[in-house]
């Protein structure tokens, strides 16, 4: 099994593509080794020192590290529990969790538009860079939304919400007015 590596615009992350499939729908954002327990890979990727984030995408696994730690050091240790990983055929997660989202039901027309719009232009672009943006809510023009993967924490990633996807909500959705990100 031969495992790529792509940077992402944090520098703190990098992301990981098995050349196969990690999760066959949705993602899975762990921002410490308490909340991996449902994702045995994961857990697995915490043990080694100096990992503060694991996200699993459709294709690719992205891996934030502390700013102590250096990427030469620990790619070598994630490459190798990585490639066990999927060598052994083990589960990439134990059980699957819901989304939640809140928002009025006379906004569900708007909500849906949104979420459209999040899946087919927004999500592919930034899962590219390693991340996830997820709808969480809705109410009284403002389309709150949480950022996931090397976007969380990413220097740029204000911009991307506010310039990028605010902008292009605001234009084909006048019920729009403003985009904010929720932990």
């Amino acid at each position: 099994m031969f495992i790529q590596t792509e940077s992402t615009p944090n520098p703190a992350t990098l992301k990981f593509l098995p050349g196969r499939a990690v999760l066959a729908t949705g993602t899975a954002d762990f921002r410490d080794a308490a909340t991996a327990e449902r994702s045995p890979l994961a857990e697995r990727l915490f043990q080694v020192d100096g990992v503060e984030g694991v996200f699993l995408g459709s294709d690719f696994v992205s891996i934030t590290k502390s700013d102590a730690s250096d990427w030469f050091q620990l790619k070598p240790a994630l490459l190798g529990i990585i490639m066990e990983h999927f060598a052994a055929g083990r589960p990439v997660l134990l059980q699957e969790q819901a989304e939640a989202a809140s928002f009025d039901q006379a906004d569900s027309a708007v909500v849906e538009q949104i979420r459209e719009l999040l899946d087919t232009r927004v999500r592919p672009a930034v899962a590219q860079d390693g991340g996830d943006i997820v709808f969480r809510g809705f109410e009284r023009g403002v389309v709150y939304l949480h950022m996931q993967g090397a976007c969380a924490g990413c220097p740029s990633s204000t911009a991307t919400l506010k310039m990028g996807i605010e902008n292009m909500l605001r234009h084909y959705i006048p019920e729009v007015v403003e985009v904010r990100a929720v932990a």
